[in-house]
């Protein structure tokens, strides 16, 4: 059941970010990225923030998984793989084409019904193949494509018109808005067109992380939970192989985690902890160790960690520094950098 309690959606603002993470080379602090960041406990508590948690910005494809618990909770019968899909930006390899492809056959449409853009697979050596083979853009490549076959599903089950299914008046569209309004606790700001063209809801960053909690801590069957379960067992299919997502996924037990373009990470364990990361020039470089040591600071083993403190930076070949969350985020001592 949607709350009607509800807060005020978040100010439209410039926001004030803060320094999240330092580049270092040799000893010295080369450059920095400013960010902002939000850790929850258990019971909703904020126990950490840095920057603007408050201001409105745009989730990117972060928010998929409450779009996916909106198609659930309007009768989308997916789990599992397909489920992990519907919520995925996916790599384009070979089993999230197939996917796409079988989600499009139980909706009874067919490739010619998705309104995302046709683009190359996300993966470089993906691409890189599709190149050497002469293969052209395609909607089914795009990275949001289980999403899109998924709302068309979502459309033909309850009766909703294919056509104008990403219009934000659309059935569907004031379906999944109820539910990021439902699961954020708060008004949405703003709506804008995301990358793959189906409408984009701004919330804050608070918020975005208060979804996740209530994802991951949800009851078994419940909508969240089938979400939840379908993306953390197949994690590969919710990303690709190779992302960094997928890893913490399965390096972490029971983590939820999902990323966004220009610089967004949420993620969340099932007791209600999460953390929820924007940096504001959008640096992957910055999300992933920014991330991983929101998630220490929540709680999470150092050790399970490791992986995520970010790629060196090289000079001459070899390493001569790194990407170094700020002080503030680092609860445990860490190995200085190169």
């Amino acid at each position: 059941m949607v709350s009607s309690s509800l807060a005020d959606p978040p100010l439209v603002r410039e926001p004030l970010h803060a320094p999240v993470a330092h580049l270092i080379r040799g000893g010295v602090v080369e450059g920095i990225h400013y960010g902002s960041v939000v850790v929850l406990g258990p019971e909703g508590d904020v126990r950490l923030q840095l920057g603007d948690i408050e201001a409105a910005f745009y989730p990117r494809s972060a928010l998929k998984p409450v779009q996916a618990v909106a198609m659930v909770r309007a009768g989308l019968p997916l789990d599992g793989e397909l489920l992990s899909l519907a919520a995925a930006s996916h790599s384009g390899e070979e089993r999230h084409l197939a996917g796409t492809r079988r989600i499009l056959e139980l909706a009874g449409v067919s490739e010619g019904d998705l309104r995302n853009v046709a683009d190359m697979p996300f993966d470089p050596d993906v691409r890189d193949a599709w190149v050497r083979e002469g293969r052209q853009p395609s909607q089914l490549a795009q990275n949001c494509s289980g999403k899109h076959a998924a709302m068309l599903y979502t459309c033909r089950l309850n009766g909703w018109p294919l056509e104008g299914y990403l219009d934000p008046g659309h059935p569907l569209q004031q379906a999944i808005a109820e539910i990021v309004e439902d699961l954020t606790g708060q008004r949405v700001a703003q709506v804008t067109v995301d990358g793959c063209g189906a409408p984009l809801f701004s919330v804050s960053l608070h918020g975005l992380a208060r979804a996740a909690a209530r994802i991951t801590s949800a009851a078994p069957g419940t909508p969240e939970a089938r979400v939840a379960d379908a993306m953390r067992e197949h994690a590969e299919m919710a990303s690709g192989a190779g992302r960094d997502v997928a890893a913490l996924m399965r390096a972490v037990p029971g983590l939820l985690a999902k990323d966004g373009f220009e610089g967004v990470q949420v993620a969340a364990l099932p007791d209600g902890r999460a953390v929820a990361v924007k940096i504001s020039d959008g640096a992957n470089r910055a999300r992933v160790p920014v991330g991983a040591a929101a998630l220490a600071w929540a709680g999470v083993d150092p050790s399970l960690l490791a992986e995520f403190q970010g790629e060196a930076l090289l000079g001459g070949g070899r390493a001569v520094g790194c990407v170094r969350p700020v002080r503030a985020l680092e609860p445990v001592a860490v190995a200085p950098c190169a």
